[in-house]
This record gives structure tokens, sequence and C-alpha cells, in this order.
């Protein structure tokens, strides 16, 4: 499944607000350099989907894709 990710890194904690099936935004705590945020973003939302992810695309922006392995 592929869906659409907006993360808020710097946040103070973590939460997922699903906007619709395939879109989510994601507040992280850790900030967005030396791909803090994004390895935060993958063990999180491994343990919501209780799956593997990857972000295939926006691995420097705030909007990415995100493949979740079934």
């Amino acid at each position: 499944m592929i869906i659409k990710v907006k993360v808020k890194s710097q946040s103070g904690k973590q939460e997922i607000k699903k906007i619709s099936e395939k879109e989510y935004i994601i507040s992280l705590k850790k900030p967005a350099e030396d791909n803090k945020a994004n390895i935060e973003l993958i063990k999180f939302l491994g343990k919501y989907f209780n799956k593997n992810i990857n972000i295939i695309k926006g691995l420097k922006s705030k909007n990415k894709i995100v493949k979740i392995k079934m």
C-alpha cells in the first residue's frame, strides 16, 4: 500500500492524523536534520501499521510517499 505523508518535525509529541484513506499528517519529536526525522517516521509508522515501512519519495521534503509492505 502507498500513502502520502506530511511530516511536522520537532513538534514535541508523536501523533498521527488521518486526512483520508491514503493521506496522513504525522507529528514527530526529532528534528529534520541528519535523517533523524525520517528514522523516527519509519519506526513510528512501523509500530502504527505493524508492517515494514519504506520512504520511496521525499527524503528531504516534508511531503513524502511511503510504501507499507503487506
